[in-house]
């Protein structure tokens, strides 16, 4: 079976299921999993997981992503970016300079609360929020803690004045769970006008940047000259942070058959342990205080 992490490089037009959507047929396998949605207008890395390093998918997620794009001050829409109708605007009289720009970004870093948007893939009483938007209905959202690692300026501003907008051009690291066109929407209530997030790039996603990012039109031509794997890495990319046994051929024994290991077997005191075999990590165990043993909590691959 094919295992490892391609990071994918998703065209705007196409949605995060579109790219799986394809890729099984290229691939010609169903077992393949996204780490994060992209919306159908952002481009940029999608790490795809396939085979056993499904598994992983939740370790992918749940690392920090990094972003450029653009805020547009002036106008509001529904969605929040350009998908959507507008929905409010008001004039941006006199430009904003860098020094109050980079003041308001930077209050939108540390912890941060969000709502998430109305047309959104969260959801509420088990409908998506989405579903309730395009219902004409509303519903209230629940509130999420997101954290902002940064969040500047990358080059400067640019104003409009005719339209009287001013469009910002920014990086921001985010956590899992960010929705950075709500971002835009805050960073301009601080400024008291309505904002849209005009463009978004993911540059950075599972430890993977735009220059590894292959496209999908990649990947079919490295399919059919039988070099698919040159651009696929190892479930290890996912799961790099957790500290790693090399096992034993005893120890590779003992774990095919679902066994617990003590602390001395595996010389750690870690609460979670990746265990290699061979070069390729098998298993994730972690510690049970009543047992006193290291037992299996993900298994990747129990096969030679």
């Amino acid at each position: 079976m094919m295992d490892g992490i391609i990071p994918v490089y998703k065209e705007r037009g196409m949605t995060s299921h579109d790219v799986v959507f394809k890729l099984r047929k290229i691939l010609h396998t169903k077992k393949i999993g996204h780490s994060g949605t992209l919306d159908p207008n952002v481009d940029g890395v999608l790490p795809v997981a396939v085979g056993h390093a499904t598994k992983a998918v939740e370790y992918l997620v749940n690392s920090g992503k990094i972003y450029r794009g653009a805020i547009t001050l002036g106008f509001a829409t529904t969605t929040e970016d350009l998908d959507g109708e507008v929905i409010a605007s008001a004039p941006v009289v006199t430009p904003f300079d860098d020094a109050t720009i980079d003041a308001t970004l930077a209050q939108l870093t540390g912890e941060i609360t969000q709502i998430p948007p109305m047309f959104s893939a969260v959801k509420v009483n088990g409908r998506k929020l989405y579903e309730y938007a395009r219902a004409g209905e509303s519903v209230e959202r629940p509130e999420r803690h997101v954290t902002i690692g940064a969040f500047t300026q990358i080059k400067a501003s640019e104003y409009d004045a005719q339209k009287q907008q001013q469009t910002i051009y920014f990086e921001v690291h985010a956590s899992k769970g960010t929705y950075v066109r709500t971002l835009a929407v805050d960073f301009g209530k601080l400024l008291d006008l309505p904002a849209t997030m005009t463009d978004l790039t993911r540059i950075k996603s599972g430890g993977f940047d735009l220059t590894q990012a292959v496209k999908l039109s990649e990947i079919a031509e490295k399919m059919e000259a039988g070099t698919v794997e040159s651009i696929m890495f190892p479930i290890d990319r996912a799961l790099g942070d957790i500290p790693a046994v090399d096992m034993t051929d005893a120890h590779w024994a003992k774990m095919k058959n679902g066994a617990w290991f003590g602390r001395g077997e595996l010389d750690v005191q870690v609460p979670v342990v990746r265990m290699r075999y061979q070069d390729d990590t098998k298993a994730l165990y972690h510690w049970d205080d009543e047992k006193y043993l290291y037992r299996p909590l993900k298994i990747f691959n129990n096969q030679d």
